[in-house]
C-alpha cells in the first residue's frame, strides 16, 4: 500500500531538508544491518493484486472512490487511476499451509470486490493490461483523488522539463505515441509478490529474484495488446518503463531490471537510491529517524522490476522484504497462487542449491533474459547457468518445475500440497497457454473486437478455472 503525502507542491527548502532526512536514515539502516538488528525470523509470503473495473461493455469504468465506500475493506485500497484499485494480502508463516492461505484470502476477498462490482453495475477484472483501455482513457480527469499521484505527476513532468511522455515499443505491430502525464502507468496492473526475509540473506534472493524474473514473466505472460496494437507477450514491461520516464540510462530511470546484482549487502540498493535518484516527493515527515519514513517514501519513487522494501512489524521491529514486481495481473486467483509458488520454491531452492548462482549466470546474461522473456515469452531463447541455452519452456520444464517442488519441500511444504499449484504452471507450460496466449488465440479466432475479448475472458475468470483450461468460446 503506498504512503500518503499532504502536499502536492514543494518548495527548493523542502528538497533540501528532504535529502538530510533521507542521507540520516539511511546511515541509520546501514548501522542496523551492520549490527544485525533487524528480523531475523521466519520467512513470510505476501502479495498485492491489482485489478480493473469496467462496465457491462468492457470498457473502463472511473468509479473506485463509490466502489471503496461501498466496500469499505482497509485491505482494498485506490490505484492511481479511478478504474483501479488494489487488493492486499496478510502476510503467511512460509511454511506449510501458506499457499491455500493465500488462496483463499484473495478468493474470499476477490468474491466479495466482484458482488459490491455488480451491485454498481461495474465488474472486477484482473488482467495485465486492460485490451479496451483507450488513450482517452488515460487522463488527469481520471487520476485517483491522494496528493501522492498528483505530486507524482507535477514532479515526472518537472523533471522533464515539460516535455511529454515518449511511448515507442516496436515487435510485429510498432506503436508510437506521446502523452502528457504519468497515467499510462495506470494501463499496467500487476501481482506483486512479497517475500520478508533475514537481512543476512535479502542480497542473496534479491539476486535470486533478478534471476528468475525471466521464468516467471514467461509463464505468467498476460498483456499482449495496448491500444490495439499487438505487442510484447508482456506489454506491461516497456510501457511502465516508459510511464514515467525521467532518466537517460538504467542508474538513473526510475523503472529497470538494475546495473547489477548485489555484492555483500541489501545495503547497496538503499545507498544507490540515495545517490542515484533524484527525490521526486519531498513531503516532510512528523516521524523519528527510527521509522525510516523519507527513506521508505522515497523508495517508493523507485520502481526496480525486483525491490527491496523495509517494513516494520506490529511491535515496531523493522525487517527487509523482498518485492518482486514482473508478475502480471490474472488471469485467475488460481493462476496467480500457482505463480506464487512457482516463485518460492524455485527461490528457496535456488538459495540452497546454487551457492555460486551469480557467477554461473551473469548479471548482462540475466538481464537479457529478462526482456528476451517479456518479448517473446515461453519462446525465448535464454541462457542459464554456465552459458546453457534453450527456449524458456524446456528450461522450466526440464529444470525450474523440479527445483521448485524441491524449493516447496524445503519450506516444509508437502507434495500433496504443492503439487497442485505447480501443476497449473506445468500445464501452462506443457500447453504453452498463457493469458497472452489466450487472448492472441482468441483474436485470432474472433478478430480484433477487444470488448468482446474482455467480455469473453471475464467469462472465462469467473469460472475461476486457470488459463490453461479456458476454451475460446467462453
Amino acid at each position: 500500500m503506498g504512503q500518503e503525502i499532504l502536499d502536492s507542491h514543494f518548495s527548493e527548502a523542502d528538497f533540501r531538508r528532504f535529502q538530510e532526512r533521507l542521507v540520516a536514515e539511511t546511515a541509520l539502516l546501514e548501522q542496523w544491518l551492520e549490527a544485525g538488528l533487524l528480523d531475523g525470523g521466519e520467512s513470510m509470503a505476501g502479495c498485492e493484486l491489482e485489478a480493473w473495473l469496467v462496465d457491462e461493455a468492457g470498457l473502463p469504468s472511473p468509479s473506485n472512490a463509490a466502489f471503496l465506500a461501498a466496500l469499505d475493506d482497509p485491505m482494498v485500497v485506490p490505484e492511481l487511476s479511478t478504474f483501479n484499485v488494489e487488493l492486499n494480502a496478510r502476510p503467511q508463516p512460509l511454511r506449510s499451509g501458506f499457499l491455500s492461505a493465500l488462496h483463499d484470502e484473495l478468493a474470499s476477498r476477490w468474491s466479495r470486490c466482484q458482488q459490491v462490482a455488480q451491485k454498481q453495475g461495474t465488474r472486477m477484472v484482473m488482467i495485465g493490461i486492460l485490451p479496451t483501455v483507450r488513450k482517452s482513457d488515460l487522463c488527469l480527469a481520471n487520476i485517483s483523488a491522494m496528493q501522492r499521484y498528483r505530486a507524482l505527476n507535477e514532479q515526472v513532468l518537472r523533471m522533464r522539463g515539460g516535455e511529454p511522455l515518449e511511448l515507442d515499443i516496436q515487435a510485429a505491430e510498432h506503436l508510437r505515441t506521446r502523452h502528457h502525464d504519468v497515467m499510462l502507468e495506470a494501463a499496467t496492473t500487476s501481482f506483486q509478490i512479497h517475500l520478508k526475509i533475514g537481512a543476512e540473506r535479502a542480497g542473496r534472493a534479491y539476486n535470486l529474484s533478478k534471476m528468475i524474473s525471466a521464468p516467471m514473466v514467461g509463464v505468467s505472460a498476460n498483456s499482449p495488446f495496448l491500444f490495439g496494437h499487438d505487442l510484447w507477450e508482456e506489454t506491461r514491461i516497456p510501457l511502465f518503463e516508459q510511464a514515467v520516464a525521467v532518466g537517460a540510462s538504467d542508474y538513473t530511470r526510475r523503472v529497470s531490471f538494475g546495473v547489477r546484482y548485489v555484492k555483500d549487502s541489501i545495503a547497496e540498493c538503499f545507498r544507490a537510491n540515495r545517490d542515484r535518484y533524484p527525490v521526486l516527493l519531498p513531503q516532510l515527515l512528523d516521524e523519528p529517524p527510527e521509522r525510516l519514513a523519507h527513506l521508505r517514501l522515497h523508495n517508493g519513487t523507485i520502481w526496480r522490476w525486483n525491490r527491496p522494501l523495509v517494513g516494520f512489524d506490529e511491535q515496531g521491529h523493522p525487517h527487509i522484504r523482498i518485492e518482486h514486481r514482473v508478475v502480471p495481473s490474472g488471469p485467475s486467483v488460481m493462476d496467480l497462487v500457482a505463480n506464487a509458488a512457482f516463485y518460492f520454491g524455485l527461490l528457496t531452492a535456488l538459495l540452497e542449491e546454487e551457492p555460486e548462482a551469480e557467477a554461473r549466470l551473469p548479471f548482462e546474461r540475466c538481464k537479457k533474459n529478462f526482456y528476451r522473456a517479456a518479448r517473446q515469452g515461453l519462446e525465448a531463447r535464454v541462457e542459464w547457468f554456465d552459458g546453457r541455452e534453450g527456449t524458456l519452456a524446456e528450461l522450466c520444464e526440464q529444470r525450474l518445475l523440479p527445483q521448485a517442488r524441491r524449493g516447496l519441500e524445503r519450506l516444509g511444504v508437502p507434495a500433496a500440497e504443492a503439487e497442485p499449484w505447480l501443476e497449473i504452471v506445468a500445464a501452462r507450460v506443457a500447453a504453452r497457454r498463457t493469458g497472452s496466449r489466450w487472448q492472441r488465440a482468441w483474436v485470432k479466432a474472433h478478430d480484433r473486437d477487444f470488448p468482446a475479448l474482455v467480455r469473453a475472458y471475464l467469462e472465462c475468470q469467473e469460472s475461476g478455472a486457470p488459463v490453461h483450461r479456458w476454451s475460446l468460446t467462453c
